[in-house]
């Protein structure tokens, strides 16, 4: 084998992290947005009122998902530069218990004691953080969190989901307001479904029956509610 080889080989779980906040996002936006444009045309709203609540949902919408995104991907980073500084002031005063505490990582991972120990050693030749980091504590020095760039991806993808069913309110009549963002707004679930499960390496069918089933309740909730509502003020 060549010394210039490098491991190439792609895998699905290096896509988790991205395809989990860029479905969440979408279908999140896809899924409120559409319940509150059917519950609020249930209600029999005018035509503008129902296209303010949409606005109102997706900015509203968007701005939570950063939010709540940067918070949560905040106090990641807040924690794992916690750790990483405890790290360093180990490795700084106790170095050989550190080696020997990686080695036996190895070792409860299968490897023999000695070959354990001299793994370690050369790992932490080259950089003793980087491996501690990674084996011992789960974190990436290459990948460190980004709450901007996490809250700023949260809230496109929010958008993005939020957009089909608003144009359909703004386009269709009042009188069709309901079921054509219903039928559209299932539609894109299902695709989106589709989407994410090829992209991550699942059956398509189940992800898409998922998320559908799961947007047809919410949007059946709230127009339930918008009738209701509706008929009684």
């Amino acid at each position: 084998m060549p010394r210039s080889y490098v491991h190439a080989e792609a895998h699905l779980v290096s896509r988790i992290g991205w395809l989990r906040a860029a479905v969440l996002g979408a279908n999140d936006g896809l899924v409120s947005t559409a319940s509150l444009i059917v519950g609020v045309a249930a209600a029999a709203a005018k035509p503008s009122e129902i296209l303010v609540a949409g606005v109102a949902a997706l900015v509203a919408g968007a701005m939570s998902m950063a939010a709540g995104e940067y918070v949560s991907v905040s106090s990641q980073a807040d924690t794992e530069k916690a750790d990483l500084a405890r790290e360093t002031e180990e490795l700084r005063t106790d170095i050989e218990t550190e080696r020997a505490e990686l080695a036996q990582i190895y070792v409860a991972r299968g490897l023999e004691p000695e070959t354990a120990r001299i793994v370690a050693e050369q790992l932490m030749a080259k950089d003793a953080l980087d491996a501690h980091a990674r084996d011992e504590l789960g974190i990436s020095l290459t990948a460190p969190a980004r709450p901007v760039q996490a809250a700023v991806a949260s809230a496109a993808s929010f958008t993005v989901g939020a957009v089909p069913p608003l144009l359909v309110a703004a386009l269709v009549p009042t009188g069709v307001t309901v079921p054509s963002v219903v039928l559209v707004s299932l539609a894109c679930l299902a695709l989106l479904g589709v989407a994410g499960a090829r992209a991550g390496g699942a059956a398509p069918w189940r992800a898409a029956t998922r998320v559908t089933f799961w947007g047809a309740l919410a949007m059946a909730v709230t127009a339930g509610i918008g009738l209701l509502v509706g008929t009684t003020v």
